[in-house]
């Protein structure tokens, strides 16, 4: 019975050492962190350009409108 722990331990070493070692979420994660970015970053543009926004989204719609 001492053995069967032992190999236990072992075994949850390695794969603790391998957990350690896996990077596979890094690249998620540093794609939300862009993602995130560059949402903040529309959101901002959006609210200071407000006015021009929606003088290009009249244009816009004016000029389907006469199609």
């Amino acid at each position: 019975m001492g053995t069967e722990m032992g190999l236990v331990l072992v075994e949850g070493k390695r794969a603790l050492k391998r957990m350690a070692l896996d990077e596979s979420g890094q690249g998620t994660t540093e794609y939300a962190i862009l993602v995130g970015v560059l949402v903040v970053i529309a959101i901002l543009s959006i609210v200071t350009f407000r006015g021009k926004v929606q003088e290009l989204w009249d244009a816009i719609a004016s000029g389907m409108g006469s199609l």
